[in-house]
Order: structure tokens, then C-alpha cells, then sequence
């Protein structure tokens, strides 16, 4: 085990901060700008451009330092909460930084940006907001999650991210506390309205401390999110897609409703839709006349999306990749677009995704992202081609406390 003495520079996208050891980059996680550490290297190859490491000792600590409250996920632990050492503010901070840092560095943009917090975190101290976990037990049947940048599974005795429902469930069920078969997954989902929460092994609900082998066992659960003045119900498998903090699915569609502004008449185009959290309101916004064409590629998440929009005749629900829809005219062409909203994964749309979009020609395209580099980088894109966009506003929100991840809404303005 190899210590190092480090003085700690600038944060980084992806929960570390930049420090450097004889002219080596060093990303070294659970620091602080402007500390002094004593870090353990974990990745550190003679011939690697850059190291990894954890610090494992405070020398000289940040003023934003406060004690974890999750210990199970600091150094040489589980993953999901490595900024736990981080006051709140100063989460939002640090997230503020990267992305704007990467909007500097991928798209060419000079963007001062500010983080807003979810409702309800900062009385609850950034934590109990997941509703749902998704669990893998160990080689002796203890559930765990998967080390940092490891396949290894750590056993935890809890999870302080969870809601109060997420973990009542756990105990009724004794996810902690049993053992199970080595390598089983659990997940456990909570909606955030109050509804029963549903336990899932390996795919199969459980009902108290046993499988639930009944046909009929539940397997889906409603989600209710407000928009504007109404609220939409969302009947979703339970092992599905849905965003994970109890306040995020509200967050986000009045944000995407703002941004897409004034739409009645309109066509809008809904791209990596899910489960319709955008495209029912995006539906009552248009109205009859108008037209929301919804673009999906997982077909469980387009099945549970046809159960909320079985009467919204002027929306069109589509399963498919996103090029190819978009692109092939025998699956539903869609023609022109007033407004496009996109919410891809990870890893972004993407050039091809694009320059698809800029065929369309929209005044206004919504993008709601969930990793800044790839924003930045899809943004630089989007200025480019025969049909260029501006960045205009820009939001950004902290719906993933503890943990580095930062949702931006960015309204793309044709030029």
C-alpha cells in the first residue's frame, strides 16, 4: 500500500479532485480543494498517464469538510455516495464548477452556473431520497453494493440515501439482516406518493419474508408527479426506469414545460422518452390539435407510457433507436418539429442523434441531461452544421445528494 502526501487542487468531473505527485496527475477521491491529504493509491501503473487515489487522511481540512454520514461509502468503500464529506452547499458547489468547466472546455462557453437543491433536501440533510435501491449480495448471502471501479461486492448494513419507506421495507423483508443465495439482486422501490413499496429478488416479488409465487403478484407501481396544476399517475414496472430522488420526476417536467414555452398547436418531438413522464403534459400542452411524437427504445418503458396515454390521440408512442426512427420514414415519419425535448442517457444523444434533430429544424430544442461532459460536448455539436443552435438558459439541480451526478435542463435556441 503505497501513501502519498498531497495538496489537493481543483474538483473534476466525476466525484475526485486533481492533485499532482512529481509531475503526475493524481485523481484522488474524498478530498477537497485546498486540503492536505495523505492518499492510499488504488490505480497506479508505472506506464498510466494518471493515478487514482483515496484519501485516506485529513492534514489540513476544507472548511466544506463534514463527518460521512454513510462510512460504508468512504474510502475503499461501496460507491453512491463519494461526496458525503462534503457540506451540502458545498456539493452544489462543487457541481456548479463542473459544469461549468465543462461547458468551458467541451462546447467553448463561458457560463457562470448555480445548482438548485431538490425540496425537502436540506432539512433532511441530503439524505433518505432514493426510492429505490438496487442491491447485490456477496459470495456468503449479504447484501451489498459493488466497490468503486470493482466488480467486488461489499456487504453494507444499510442505506442512509433511502427514503424512510425504501428502508422500512428492507426491514420487514430483513434485506440486511438475512442471508441470501450469493450473487442474488434485490431491489427495493418505494414510490415517493405513499403506495406499498414492492421487493424484488432476482426479478420475483417478495411479500414479507418470502417469495410472492401468486400470478397475480404486484409487479408495478404508480407514480404521481404535479405539473403545473395537474397531476398525472404513472402505472410503471416496478424494475423499470424512473428517476430516483423522490422529488426529481416533478423537478424536471416543470422545468421541460417552462422551457419548452408556449406550445398549443405545436408538434413536439419527445426523444428517449421512457416512460411518458415528459409526454403527458407535453400532451395536455399541445391539445387536440397539436402532436407529440414520443421515441422509446425499451419496450417495457413504451408499454407502460401507452397505459398513461391511451386516450391522448394526438400522441404518437414509437419503439425504436433514435436514429432509425427518426430517420426511417416506413416506421412514422415525423416530419417537422416545433420543439424537440431529449433526456438521453448517460453517455448523451450524440452527433448522429444531432444532427437527426437538426433536420427537423425546431425553434427549440429542451435537453435534459444528466452528465455535463456529455452536454457540453452535444451543445458544441448542436452549434455546428447546416442548421445551427445557441445555447440559451441553462438549469441545473442537485437531484442526486451525496453523490457527484448533476441534472441540467439547457434550452437550445435556433440561430
Amino acid at each position: 500500500m503505497t501513501l502519498l502526501d498531497l495538496e489537493i487542487g481543483p474538483v473534476a468531473h466525476g466525484g475526485h479532485c486533481v492533485a499532482r505527485h512529481e509531475g503526475r496527475v493524481v485523481f484522488v477521491r474524498h478530498a477537497l480543494p485546498g486540503e492536505r491529504v495523505r492518499a492510499r493509491l488504488t490505480e497506479a501503473g508505472p506506464d498510466d498517464k494518471f493515478w487514482r487515489a483515496d484519501a485516506v487522511e485529513i492534514l489540513e481540512a476544507s472548511p466544506d469538510r463534514v463527518m460521512h454520514p454513510w462510512p460504508e461509502a468512504g474510502p475503499g468503500g461501496v460507491g453512491g455516495a463519494e461526496l458525503g464529506h462534503v457540506s451540502l452547499a458545498g456539493q452544489r458547489r462543487w457541481k456548479a464548477d463542473v459544469v461549468a468547466e465543462q461547458l468551458k472546455r467541451l462546447a467553448h462557453l463561458e457560463r457562470s452556473v448555480e445548482v438548485l437543491g431538490a425540496p425537502g433536501d436540506d432539512e433532511r440533510g441530503g439524505l433518505h431520497w432514493r426510492t429505490r435501491i438496487e442491491l447485490v449480495c456477496d459470495d456468503e448471502g449479504r447484501a451489498g453494493m459493488r466497490r468503486h471501479r470493482s466488480h467486488d461486492v461489499v456487504a453494507v448494513t444499510g442505506m442512509p440515501l433511502a427514503t424512510e419507506a425504501v428502508l422500512a421495507a428492507c426491514e420487514r423483508v430483513g434485506v440486511f439482516s438475512r442471508r441470501w443465495r450469493g450473487g442474488n439482486t434485490i431491489d427495493v422501490v418505494a414510490p415517493a406518493g405513499g403506495q406499498e413499496p414492492i421487493v424484488l429478488v432476482d426479478g420475483l416479488p417478495w411479500k414479507d419474508t418470502r417469495p410472492d409465487t401468486r400470478p397475480n403478484a404486484r409487479r408495478t407501481v404508480t407514480e404521481s408527479v404535479t405539473v403545473g396544476e395537474r397531476t398525472y399517475d404513472f402505472k410503471i414496472a416496478a424494475a423499470g426506469f424512473w428517476q430516483v430522488h423522490r422529488e426529481a420526476p416533478g423537478v424536471l417536467a416543470n422545468a421541460v414545460m417552462a422551457a419548452a414555452g408556449e406550445i398549443g398547436d405545436a408538434t413536439v418531438v419527445d426523444l428517449y422518452s421512457g416512460a411518458g413522464l415528459f409526454t403527458a403534459p407535453l400532451a395536455d400542452a399541445v391539445g387536440p390539435v397539436g402532436r407529440v411524437v414520443s421515441v422509446e427504445g425499451d419496450a417495457q418503458a413504451v408499454k407502460d407510457a401507452r397505459r398513461t396515454l391511451h386516450a391522448a390521440d394526438q400522441v404518437e408512442l414509437h419503439t425504436g433507436d433514435v436514429v432509425r426512427v427518426l430517420r426511417d420514414a416506413g416506421h412514422g415519419a415525423v416530419g417537422g418539429a416545433d420543439v424537440v425535448v431529449l433526456d438521453p442517457p448517460r453517455a448523451g444523444a450524440g452527433r448522429a442523434v444531432v444532427e437527426q434533430v437538426q433536420t427537423l429544424r425546431p425553434e427549440r430544442v429542451v435537453y435534459v441531461a444528466c452528465d455535463p461532459a456529455a452536454l457540453a460536448r452535444d451543445i458544441d455539436y448542436f452549434s455546428r452544421g447546416a442548421t445551427p443552435y445557441a445555447l440559451g438558459s441553462l438549469q441545473a439541480f442537485d437531484l442526486f445528494p451525496m453523490t457527484h451526478h448533476v441534472e441540467c435542463v439547457a434550452v437550445l435556441e435556433r440561430r
